[in-house]
């Protein structure tokens, strides 16, 4: 029968797991998906991955690997997507995380800002991070999940002037903001100015209220809102990290979905 087997597609008489790999140590065995320990029977067609544990391995490789665990299908069409993120803090940087474990395949980080300590918070930055431009810090810790990501940069603050250059060849944009206006003024721009993009946004989100009134709704074909539509932050309503990642998983599982064709949110 003929199986793909860590990318590469081969003829084996194999009829289980464990006669097809039958040197084990220090791997991982995934079957389909779904990481396993036992002897599974194979039939024709079965994806198969082994990872050796602690090694790098090159570029391919490493590509199969990661796309191991997701559904079959997937890896491939996200691998060929761009995403651009407005905006580089609590749900920014942890979209770009999401999406960059996921294999998009090229990310634009926007930011004008560099790390500071209340960043820790809530943002995907660490102690080494205080005082490097956002997209620096980003950038680097995304290389260290896929070092054979596309990464474009642009350390600017986006205004009604820039937006549309800025984001115009981003097929899919999330909308990363703190600030009200700004978040208007990438909606307006987006929605007039750059007609070939849709958009992934975020309201309301602070506080440790409960993560269920969470949600993401579909407000038009081309613009997605994520969040409980309410809860700003203000003084006694802070943004903390649990209820800003929960809300940024919901933008960033929307561009998945998207990604892949599915129009509901």
């Amino acid at each position: 029968m003929r199986l793909t087997l860590n990318g590469k597609t081969v003829s084996t008489e194999a009829c289980s797991l464990f006669s097809l790999i039958p040197n084990r140590d220090n791997r991982v065995l995934i079957v389909n998906g779904f990481q396993t320990d036992d002897d599974l029977p194979l039939a024709d067609g079965d994806c198969v991955t082994m990872i050796p544990k602690g090694e790098l391995p090159p570029r391919e490789l490493l590509e199969s690997m990661m796309a191991a665990r997701h559904s079959p299908g997937v890896f491939e069409k996200v691998k060929r997507a761009r995403v651009g993120i407005a905006g580089l803090g609590g749900l920014g940087s942890h979209i770009a995380f999401a999406l960059a474990r996921t294999g998009v395949g090229h990310l634009h980080l926007v930011d004008f800002d560099t790390v500071e300590p209340s960043n820790l918070n809530r943002q995907c930055y660490r102690i080494g991070d205080l005082g490097k431009p956002k997209t620096q810090a980003l950038a680097e810790q995304l290389r260290d999940i896929n070092p054979y990501l596309l990464i474009t940069c642009d350390c600017v603050r986006v205004t009604a002037d820039n937006a549309a250059a800025l984001f115009g060849k981003d097929p899919l944009i999330c909308e990363a903001f703190d600030a009200p206006q700004a978040k208007a003024m990438l909606l307006d721009t987006v929605l007039t100015a750059c007609p070939n993009s849709i958009l992934v946004a975020a309201s309301g989100m602070a506080g440790y209220e409960s993560c269920n009134t969470i949600i993401s709704r579909k407000i038009t074909d081309r613009f997605y809102l994520c969040g409980d539509g309410q809860t700003a932050a203000q003084p006694g309503c802070g943004l903390m990290a649990p209820r800003v990642s929960v809300c940024a998983g919901h933008q960033a599982n929307l561009i998945v979905r998207l990604i892949l064709g599915e129009t509901s949110p």
